[in-house]
């Protein structure tokens, strides 16, 4: 079966309207799978493109209040937020690897400052005890606490971004990939700041690895599907073998596409009705632009210089009929520009000035810059 990039196109309109009818937030990030959150705001406005309900409100009660979404490191060694039933299957199918590096790689630098395996281990269980006093706490109040946190190591030796970090800014980030460890509690500042909380990490459901991977792409599939085992390498971060495994285990069916073999889900191979005409204003790190490795069906070559960084990280993008057209920005004021970068008639046009107006009301006065930015975003919000 050949799909099209037309009918990608319809079936990623219809992801976003199921998408924009969610009942909550918790079920908005798993239409996505997970969310974006190595910029604080990326989460926010994510959720926000696709709720009706105004406002980071939402989000706020269901990140610290109601703990229903996690933030955490996943794939690609990437922070996401995900839902919280989603945890195990992450950390098992992709963070408990990455932190077997991680924490080789700590303790390869601690050695080089003359503090071994015992010396750290001790620090951990010291953290743990602290944690479970005091519920949570910032990293700086555990430093308080805990002044061998605030020891300091040289990284990059000889490179050109060689710097000093304290122990806890390498330790705490591992002990969370290990699962012992979460961020959680509301931040210092307002729902833009990245200065968060820490506390003890509660049990997970044990699963192997395999489990989870095959559980993982079963869900990637039903969200961004079809895609090719080069966007599922890619987006997981795994090497080619956990990728057809995971695509064995869960009765992927090839299908051909115009970059190549791609699969869907069994059960996925209808054609969807097409979608009413949608136009949206995603957020830099949007889960849907970052959802694929190939990208040329719903984002012309001619635009990636302007949208992307150099490290390969999009920027806020304006979309239209399941494309991407455009981008946008605020000025210091708060006003939101935005630019065409195609021609898409008067109908697009007005449906855009819609969601611009949406989302000046939904920021209400807070003005976002993206932590990785863009030539267009410079320029607009210039």
């Amino acid at each position: 079966m050949r799909i099209s990039a037309w009918q990608r196109r319809s079936r990623l309109g219809v992801q976003h309207r199921l998408a924009a009818k969610a009942a909550n937030v918790e079920e908005a990030a798993e239409s996505m799978v997970a969310l974006h959150a190595t910029d604080p705001a990326t989460v926010f406005l994510s959720a926000g493109a696709r709720l009706e309900a105004p406002g980071p409100e939402p989000v706020e009660r269901a990140l610290y209040d109601d703990r229903t979404l996690v933030r955490m490191t996943g794939m690609r060694r990437t922070v996401f937020v995900v839902p919280a039933a989603l945890v195990p299957v992450v950390h098992h199918s992709s963070t408990f690897a990455i932190a077997v590096k991680e924490r080789r790689s700590l303790l390869k630098l601690l050695g080089e400052g003359g503090w071994g395996d015992p010396w750290l281990k001790d620090v951990e269980a010291s953290v743990l005890r602290l944690l479970a006093e005091a519920g949570e706490a910032t990293a700086a109040e555990l430093g308080a606490l805990e002044p061998r946190l605030r020891e300091q190591v040289r990284v990059a030796v000889g490179k050109p971004y060689e710097a000093v970090h304290g122990v806890g800014t390498r330790l705490l980030p591992v002990m969370a990939m290990e699962g012992l460890v979460v961020r959680r509690g509301r931040p210092a500042g307002s729902w833009i700041s990245g200065q968060h909380r820490w506390g003890v990490a509660p049990a997970m459901a044990e699963l192997t690895a395999h489990e989870a991977q095959a559980e993982l792409v079963r869900r990637w599939l039903a969200a961004f599907g079809p895609g090719t085992e080069a966007d599922l390498k890619w987006w997981t971060g795994w090497t080619l073998g956990d990728v057809r495994r995971a695509l064995a285990a869960v009765g992927a069916v090839a299908v051909s596409l115009d970059e190549g073999t791609g699969y869907v889900l069994p059960g996925d191979l209808d054609e969807p009705p097409p979608p009413e005409p949608w136009a949206a204003l995603l957020p830099a790190l949007d889960p849907t632009p970052m959802g694929w490795q190939a990208r040329d069906w719903y984002l012309p070559q001619a635009h990636r210089a302007e949208l992307f960084d150099r490290s390969g990280n999009v920027g806020p993008t304006v979309w239209w009929n399941g494309e991407v057209v455009g981008g946008w920005a605020q000025r210091r004021d708060g006003e939101i520009a935005w630019r065409l970068l195609a021609d898409v008639g008067s109908d697009a046009k007005a449906a855009i000035e819609a969601q611009v107006a949406g989302l000046a009301s939904w920021l209400d006065g807070v003005t976002v810059t993206p932590r990785f930015r863009t030539p267009l975003e410079r320029e607009l919000s210039a």
